[in-house]
C-alpha cells in the first residue's frame, strides 16, 4: 500500500508488476530519469551564483536561443540514460535529429526510447520562475538488437507506455504517469530522496482559471477569441482568473491542482501552432488524461494526431475536462 513516506524507488519496484511488461526494464529507465532530475535541481538551484545563467550563444532546431542551462540538462539527461544502457534511442527538443545507443553488448534487448524537453520554460530562469522537465517514454516498433529508426520516434501519443515531467520550483516534484495514474514525488534535498507527496492526482472537473498568452489575442482563432471572452464574462462562476507563467510545466501543475485549462493555439505567426507534439503535448496530454482532464487541439484528441516530423508543431487545449470541452464547442462553432 502506497503512503506519503513512500520514497520514489520503493513505489517504483511495488508498482512495476502492474505494468504489462515486467522485465523490470522501465523501472531502471525512471530511476535513471531521478537521477538526471536530481543533478540537474543542483544546478537549477545554484543558479545566480555559478556562470550558468543566460544564453549559451547557439541557435537550437527550434529556431531558439539556446540557454546555457537548455544545454546543461540536455547534456545530464542523455549522458544519464546512455551510460546506464537503458534505452535504445534518445530525442530531445534540443537535437536535431534522434540519438541511436549502440550498447556495448552485442547482443543487447534494450526495448524503450525517450523523447525529452531537457529544461522547459528556461527562458525564466534568469528571474527565478519555476521551470521544468518533460519526457515521453515508448517502446520501439523496429527489432530489438536493431539500431533505431524515425518509425520508433513517430508514433501516435497512445502508444506512450509511461510519461512525466520534473517541475523545479519553491520545492523539487517530479510527477509521472505508467498509464494507472498519476503520482507526484517531492525532493527531501536534505538527503536527496523524492517522496510519495501527491498520490492519486486528478484534475477537478471544471475550474476557475485561464492560462493563455494574451498578448497573443490578435493572432488567435476566432473560436479561441470567444472563449477567452466568455472565461471574462460575468456570469455564474464566471469571470475566471487569468494565471500564464509562460513555462508549460509550471502552468500545467497548477492546473492540475487547482483546476484550469491551458491553451497555446495556431496563429498566423504560429500557423501550426508553437509547442512541439512529441516533447510537450503528447506526455502532457497523457498526464492529463490519467488525472481525469481532457488534451485536444481544438478538434482532434492530441493523443491520436499522427507524428509526421520529430520536432512537429500543432496547436494544444489541454486542462480541466469540461473546460476543454467548452473550448472545443467554440471553435466548432466559430472556427479559425
Amino acid at each position: 500500500m502506497s503512503s506519503k513516506n513512500q520514497t520514489l524507488g520503493e513505489f517504483i519496484i511495488e508498482n512495476q508488476s502492474a505494468f504489462r511488461y515486467t522485465s523490470g526494464e522501465l523501472s531502471r529507465l525512471l530511476n535513471s530519469l531521478r537521477l538526471a532530475a536530481k543533478v540537474v535541481n543542483h544546478e537549477v538551484n545554484k543558479a545566480g551564483l555559478v556562470d550558468i545563467l543566460g544564453a549559451a550563444g547557439d541557435v537550437n532546431i527550434q529556431g531558439e536561443n539556446q540557454q546555457k542551462l537548455d544545454v546543461y540538462a540536455n547534456e545530464v539527461f542523455i549522458k544519464t540514460l546512455t551510460k546506464r544502457n537503458i534505452v535504445c534511442g534518445i530525442a530531445s527538443e534540443e537535437e536535431d535529429d534522434f540519438i541511436s545507443i549502440n550498447s556495448q553488448d552485442e547482443n543487447h534487448q534494450n526495448k524503450y526510447i525517450v523523447l525529452i524537453d531537457p529544461l522547459d520554460g528556461s527562458s525564466n530562469i534568469d528571474v527565478n520562475v519555476s521551470v521544468g522537465t518533460i519526457f515521453s517514454i515508448y517502446r520501439r516498433v523496429t527489432p530489438v538488437g536493431t539500431p533505431v529508426t524515425i518509425e520508433d520516434f513517430l508514433q501516435k501519443g497512445s502508444e506512450q507506455v509511461a510519461a512525466g515531467y520534473i517541475v523545479y520550483g519553491t520545492s523539487t516534484m517530479l510527477v509521472y504517469t505508467t498509464g494507472h495514474g498519476v503520482n507526484g514525488f517531492t525532493l527531501n534535498p536534505a538527503i536527496g530522496s523524492f517522496y510519495l507527496s501527491h498520490p492519486n492526482m486528478t484534475f477537478p472537473e471544471t475550474g476557475n482559471i485561464y492560462s493563455v498568452n494574451e498578448g497573443n489575442y490578435l493572432d488567435f482563432p476566432l473560436g479561441i477569441k470567444k472563449y477567452i471572452k466568455y472565461c471574462q464574462e460575468e456570469e455564474g462562476d464566471r469571470p475566471y482568473t487569468s494565471r500564464y507563467i509562460g513555462s508549460l510545466v509550471s502552468d500545467f501543475h497548477r492546473n492540475m491542482i487547482k483546476g484550469g485549462i491551458y491553451m497555446y493555439p495556431k496563429g498566423s505567426r504560429n500557423p501550426d501552432g508553437k509547442l512541439r507534439l512529441l516533447y510537450e503535448c503528447n506526455p502532457m496530454a497523457f498526464l492529463a488524461e490519467q488525472a481525469g482532464g481532457k488534451s485536444s487541439d481544438g478538434y482532434i484528441r492530441t493523443l491520436d494526431v499522427v507524428p509526421t516530423s520529430l520536432h512537429q508543431r500543432v496547436p494544444f487545449i489541454c486542462g480541466s475536462k469540461k473546460m476543454v470541452e467548452k473550448a472545443e464547442e467554440f471553435m466548432r462553432e466559430f472556427g479559425e
